[in-house]
């Protein structure tokens, strides 16, 4: 081992970890909780913990952060606090409802985050909520981050950012869907950061028991939509015409184990892509793109991240030509035809 002639002692990394431990447990965290805090999956936390040395440098950063062990000035660390500060804020929003209340997604939850990076233009709140409603993509009847309008369930300024939580059907709140796919919850800085957080569309279906299936396509279709959007918002909050912009995105999905991949929302899709039972109850998955060309560039972009996924349920070989296909069911969509949201 070299000589240590520096100040700076070796990593404990033992002491890190119990650390780490003593400091969520302080908190009152689970392991559930810190992990999805930390975007990382509960066995990677479980490892973490049985001080395993096999993980990431950057996993390992990220469970660190949570419980304020980490002390990094970045842009991803800036991002990682905004997410942890949006979940938590959901967790409080949820806290009261009942345990089974759809919009506390009880059978498992998808969420994405992505932020800009480049040469941006920052506006005032009002300027940037303006902005949000041009940026919506509706290639769906319930577009990510949907700006409503009816005062109970209207997009809000809180703590400098914009957020909009689509509460369930209450006393103060009249709802035209009340099933976890309809419950959203998201947050967004005016430097271009987002946070969504959504229940299953699958768990909302009267064919089929709640927790049962992940549909084949729906990820696509979710992860596209956001990665259309973060193309839409950066060209309007970059600069100017020429300023390179890059999204980085991550998507997490929660509540697998139990679940089968099957073809169920597009029958008539070219994704006729279906598993056996999850390998593991979550699923992390992280990529940055230029946001200049998200949209020619879709089918090449979400190939590595559906074939991430695609494997916790066992299947591999996912070809380009067949995501390619449904990549353009998705760009070529008109606003679905299903009752709108109630603005």
């Amino acid at each position: 081992m070299p000589e240590n002639t520096g100040n700076i002692a070796p990593l404990a990394w033992q002491r890190y970890v119990e650390e780490a431990l003593r400091r969520r447990k302080a908190e009152g965290l689970t392991q559930k909780h810190h992990s999805a805090l930390a975007g990382v999956s509960h066995p990677t936390m479980a490892a973490f913990e049985r001080g395993e040395t096999t993980l990431t440098l950057a996993k390992a950063l990220d469970i660190l952060r949570v419980v304020g062990l980490v002390d990094e000035p970045t842009e991803g660390d800036t991002q990682a606090r905004f997410v942890r500060d949006a979940f938590e804020r959901w967790r409080n929003l949820v806290a009261p409802l009942p345990q089974d209340s759809p919009a506390r997604f009880p059978n498992g939850w998808y969420r994405f985050d992505y932020w800009l990076e480049g040469d941006l233009k920052m506006s005032e709140l009002t300027a940037f909520e303006r902005i949000l409603e041009k940026a919506v993509v509706r290639k769906t009847g319930w577009p990510p981050f949907w700006l409503p309008t009816r005062e109970a369930i209207q997009p809000r300024e809180v703590d400098g950012l914009i957020e909009c939580w689509l509460a369930p059907q209450g006393e103060e709140v009249e709802r035209g869907f009340n099933d976890p796919a309809h419950c959203d919850f998201w947050r967004a800085a005016p430097s271009g950061r987002m946070f969504l957080i959504r229940g299953y569309q699958e768990d909302g279906a009267e064919t089929f028991p709640a927790g049962t299936i992940l549909d084949t396509t729906l990820p696509l279709w979710r992860m596209g939509e956001v990665l259309l959007h973060a193309e839409k918002l950066a060209s309007l909050l970059r600069k100017d015409a020429d300023t390179a912009v890059t999204v980085h995105f991550r998507a997490m999905f929660t509540g697998l184990r139990g679940r089968v991949l099957r073809s169920w929302a597009n029958p008539l899709s070219d994704l006729l892509v279906e598993g056996h039972g999850a390998r593991s109850d979550e699923a992390v998955l992280e990529a940055k793109f230029s946001a200049n060309d998200i949209e020619s560039r879709l089918a090449e972009c979400m190939l590595p991240l559906l074939t991430s996924l695609y494997e916790r349920f066992g299947v591999a070989g996912l070809s380009l030509n067949r995501v390619e296909a449904e990549v353009q069911r998705l760009l070529n969509s008109p606003i679905s035809k299903e009752r709108r949201p109630r603005r």
